[in-house]
């Protein structure tokens, strides 16, 4: 390499200290590392690491591994951490936490009990040295994290419990770390530990509680992406910072950070899809380089005791770590390739058992020998590198075979083909409307979402084209940010209703998304002229919604549903959005319906949208939404099922309803829920009944098991 330079007469000193090459250089590296390595069919994240090693001082030296890798890698470290939590189904997790813990306890135990054994009979090391070292065994980073939003499947139950079990791990390992460095600190007390334990649980709590409310708090004021996006990575940082002022490693505190925000940030938000790109981009690759800058592959020449004490590591943490994934697997009678992800993500050491070492080997025992020496740790860099090897290619083969296995799912289904048109008239409804159409579309499908524009045939069109043309603009800005494509449509026609049924019908919408009209005067009607002539010419389901706060800030979702309305064409579909939007915000669904409606709102969600968190209570006069005015909240979202006349569920009632909403939830944001009047009724009855019993017209018979059933269950 000088050489080569002496030719072309430039003067470079190795290693690189200049910070424009040293940034450029890793740039180079993250943006060609993934090109060549995808074409010898490797991870990406190993290209990462050996990249790392090649550059390193332990390799051609280009670049040392200088302050900027210690805070970018740091910051990626949180960062994988922190999206970990974020990813995270809560109403999934909820349901698998038993399994998570399970999973955390066999992944610390094994690998800690084997690993003491081996270390004080096969290594003869002493017993705080072995349980330090075998420590490292039990921890383990989620190195292949990105492997798995990668191919989208990082709402699968296996990556659920092995995200969640890593918290377990980790924390058991960072408590006897803290512990043993605690011992040779002079913090000898008996009730050191103690004070540890409850030092971390108070913290949790504290974060568990306070960073929602701020928040949401923040959420509510300030809607600037670059705003939020600067909050977001402060309340990670302060909490990974709390963590480290109680003795603990920060990242524990990320990943908590990471969970509580999880229901502020829709997983199809624009805020979303910046912290991925981020995260992905920039942070995270420099901390896989940087891991890589430490690995000394020089250990593999000459140095047998390293050999063997990094030989009995590797085999002691993959063994460990099989056994628990293989006995998860076993007790809940998971599949084979959910055992082969749980392995594969929970197999990478990295962050814990570099923190493990580098403590193990700053200690300075009274006979002046290292707690840790030079033989572990050298050993622990070809831990690093043959477990981040083995969790990358294990990860990408199992997330494949999941990713594949649910495309042939999707396509059996054959489900019904979705469109949500978004007339963006008013600049002031725009965003929040977005928002909704983002949260009850299908993430599935690529092109499910239209714009529209309409422009009356006036003397001021060219001021009205204009601003729509704004309006079309920033549509498209709020879906590209979420990575969704957005089609936009811009139209004359002789008045805006009639534009936005005509668009429906081009573009085969199958639901309608508008803003709640707002009363000029006195006279002016509850709904408007636009939405009562959309009432009165389509039969696609409509949403007329007004949002007095951000969507991603709503709490719980309370839905007023008509007698007899399970037998609407649209019954199927309105509770399927609203699950969406449920799963989405991590909020509550709370029905309040005719016992016999219940039963079939109950039926299809445990047998469609079981992860869903939903209450139930009777609602048995319709006519007065009074006694539900006590449930709603300032932070709730009210969906009132409406119906059009003539439909099966429409009541008389209905005609008072503008006047209902507007004396009892003026300062509520609301739904008016309009469900599609077209479709086969037979099928709409076989989502809704859980035993299958749709084929029968006899509504008294049903709906009469459908009440004891929903009375029973409850």
């Amino acid at each position: 390499m000088e050489e080569l330079l002496d030719f072309f007469h430039l003067n470079i000193d190795f290693p690189i200290t200049d910070p424009t090459w040293i940034f450029f250089l890793v740039l180079v590296i993250i943006l060609f590392a993934p090109i060549v390595l995808e074409r010898l069919r490797i991870p990406h994240i190993i290209g990462m690491i050996l990249a790392g090693i090649v550059i390193g001082e332990h390799g051609f030296n280009i670049l040392a591994r200088d302050s900027s890798f210690e805070l970018f890698g740091k910051v990626g470290l949180y960062y994988i951490m922190f999206l970990a939590g974020l990813e995270m189904n809560m109403e999934d997790f909820k349901s698998i936490r038993v399994k998570a813990t399970v999973l955390g306890l066999l992944a610390f135990i094994f690998p800690l009990g084997i690993g003491v054994w081996t270390n004080l009979n096969l290594l003869g090391y002493g017993l705080i040295t072995s349980v330090l070292l075998a420590s490292m065994y039990a921890s383990h980073t989620l190195i292949a994290y990105p492997i798995v939003i990668r191919y989208g499947i990082n709402r699968q139950r296996a990556v659920s419990i092995a995200v969640g079990g890593t918290a377990v791990t980790d924390t058991l390992t960072l408590l006897v770390l803290a512990v043993i460095a605690g011992m040779y600190k002079g913090d000898t007390s008996d009730m050191f530990w103690v004070w540890l334990v409850l030092k971390v649980v108070v913290l949790s709590v504290v974060i568990m509680l306070t960073f929602p409310r701020i928040g949401r708090w923040f959420f509510r004021r300030y809607s600037d992406q670059v705003v939020q996006y600067i909050f977001v990575m402060a309340m990670v940082f302060l909490g990974a910072g709390l963590m480290e002022l109680i003795g603990m490693e920060g990242i524990l505190g990320a990943f908590l950070a990471g969970l509580v925000l999880n229901r502020l940030i829709p997983h199809v938000s624009p805020l979303m899809s910046h912290l991925e790109f981020v995260g992905n981009a920039l942070f995270i690759p420099y901390f896989l380089i940087g891991v890589g800058m430490l690995i000394n592959v020089n250990v593999l020449f000459g140095h047998i005791d390293s050999i063997k004490v990094a030989g009995v590591m590797i085999v002691v943490a993959l063994l460990g770590k099989w056994i628990a994934s293989w006995l998860t697997q076993k007790i809940y009678r998971m599949k084979a390739v959910e055992r082969e992800l749980m392995f594969g993500l929970s197999n990478a050491q990295a962050a814990a058992t570099l923190a493990a070492v580098l403590v193990g080997y700053n200690i300075i025992l009274p006979s002046g020998e290292r707690l840790l020496n030079e033989d572990v740790l050298n050993g622990t860099i070809l831990l690093i590198l043959v477990t981040c090897v083995v969790s990358s290619f294990i990860t990408e083969h199992a997330a494949k075979r999941i990713a594949m296995d649910d495309a042939e799912l999707d396509e059996e289904k054959e489900q019904q083909k979705e469109r949500i048109l978004i007339p963006v008239a008013n600049p002031d409804t725009l965003d929040k409307l977005m928002q909704l159409a983002l949260v009850v579309r299908d993430e599935k499908r690529t092109d499910n979402l239209v714009a529209l524009n309409v422009i009356n045939d006036n003397n001021d069109s060219v001021r009205l084209e204009m601003r729509g043309k704004r309006s079309l603009e920033r549509a498209a800005q709020i879906a590209a940010s979420a990575n969704v494509f957005l089609k936009t449509v811009s139209r004359f026609d002789l008045n805006i209703a009639t534009g936005i049924l005509h668009t429906a019908k081009e573009t085969e919408a199958t639901t309608i998304v508008i803003g709640l009209h707002n009363k000029a005067n006195i006279v002016d009607s509850f709904f408007g002229n636009l939405t009562e002539d959309l009432l009165k010419n389509t039969y696609q389901q409509v949403m007329i919604a007004r949002f007095l706060m951000p969507v991603n800030t709503l709490r719980r979702i309370i839905v007023a549903v008509p007698p007899k309305s399970e037998f609407e064409h649209g019954f199927v579909k309105w509770i399927t959005h609203l699950c969406r939007m449920s799963s989405q915000l991590g909020c509550r669904l709370h029905f309040f319906a005719h016992p016999q409606t219940l039963g079939y709102i109950k039926g299809y969600i445990q047998k469609k949208h079981k992860d869903v968190m939903t209450e139930y209570q009777e609602l048995d006069n319709w006519d007065d939404l009074l006694i539900i005015t006590g449930q709603v909240n300032y932070d709730h979202l009210l969906v009132i099922v409406s119906s059009r006349r003539g439909s099966i569920s429409y009541d008389s009632s209905f005609e008072r309803l503008p006047m209902q909403v507007s004396r009892y939830f003026n300062n509520n944001s609301i739904m008016l829920l309009y469900p599609d009047q077209k479709g086969d009724p037979n099928e709409t009855l076989s989502f809704a009944d859980p035993r299958g019993w749709a084929e029968t017209q006899y509504y008294d018979k049903v709906g009469n098991w459908f009440y004891k059933w929903f009375k029973k269950d409850s």
